[in-house]
């Protein structure tokens, strides 16, 4: 099977696990003045973030993700007063300001494994004193904004495509491990998808979150409607031989 290579601009799956997050520390037992152990908080000799090695102070409302390393780079060339450049394993940072505003610039790396670290610990960076081990009070609202390439199945679609996803489905099973699952994913789609590809009960049940409608409406217009699917594999989940 040949696959057109697309850009794609996508914020479903990471604002998914954020909001998974969210309901997650929304419904904890534990008061939000118990202290965060540290065997779930788990923090650097500096005081930051112990993967993506960042700080409250240095993280920006608006984070653009990428999955390469090397994407950072490119896109911060056009910021400006870049504050840092920092670089933890495949997780790199910049955080800068563009046309007057600022954001922050992060890789993951390959694979959903690698996005449960980065979205927890965003979540962490905004939402957690590192200092008292606390929620705060206040929870901070981020915007998170995926660029990364994809295949597509319709040869009706040119190379180098801008493609919006409307809708994910996750294949790899990730969510299903957190609490509340239920109230960001779309039920219907997902047992209309289990019944009509006769899913083999040995695979995780699939997922399926729908894009914000803001950043619909903002890219609409410049983009190809459609759904993403994200596979745990390159080769076997995504049918290659």
């Amino acid at each position: 099977m040949e696959y057109n290579i697309l850009l794609y601009l996508r914020l479903l799956k990471y604002l998914f696990l954020l909001n998974l997050r969210k309901l997650k520390f929304d419904d904890m037992k534990t008061s939000k003045s118990t202290k965060i152990a540290a065997s779930e908080l788990l923090l650097n000799a500096d005081g930051s973030i112990y993967h993506l090695n960042l700080r409250p102070e240095e993280l920006a409302d608006t984070v653009i993700l990428v999955g390469d390393p090397g994407r950072v780079a490119m896109i911060s060339k056009h910021m400006t007063a870049i504050e840092f450049t920092k670089q933890s394993r495949e997780f790199v940072s910049t955080t800068g300001m563009y046309k007057g505003k600022r954001i922050t610039v992060l890789s993951t790396g390959i694979g959903t494994d690698n996005i449960d670290i980065v979205m927890n610990e965003l979540d962490a960076v905004a939402n957690i004193d590192f200092n008292t081990r606390k929620i705060k009070k206040e929870k901070r609202s981020l915007t998170l904004v995926r660029i990364g390439t994809s295949g597509a199945l319709q040869p009706e679609i040119p190379l180098g495509s801008y493609v919006l996803s409307h809708y994910s489905i996750g294949c790899d099973g990730l969510v299903n491990w957190y609490a509340n699952r239920d109230a960001v994913t779309d039920k219907e789609i997902e047992n209309a998808l289990v019944e009509h590809m006769g899913w083999d009960a040995n695979l995780p049940r699939p997922y399926v979150v729908k894009n914000s409608e803001r950043l619909i409406k903002a890219f609409q217009r410049k983009t190809v409607k459609g759904m993403t699917i994200s596979a745990p594999g390159f080769f076997g989940p995504q049918g290659r031989v």
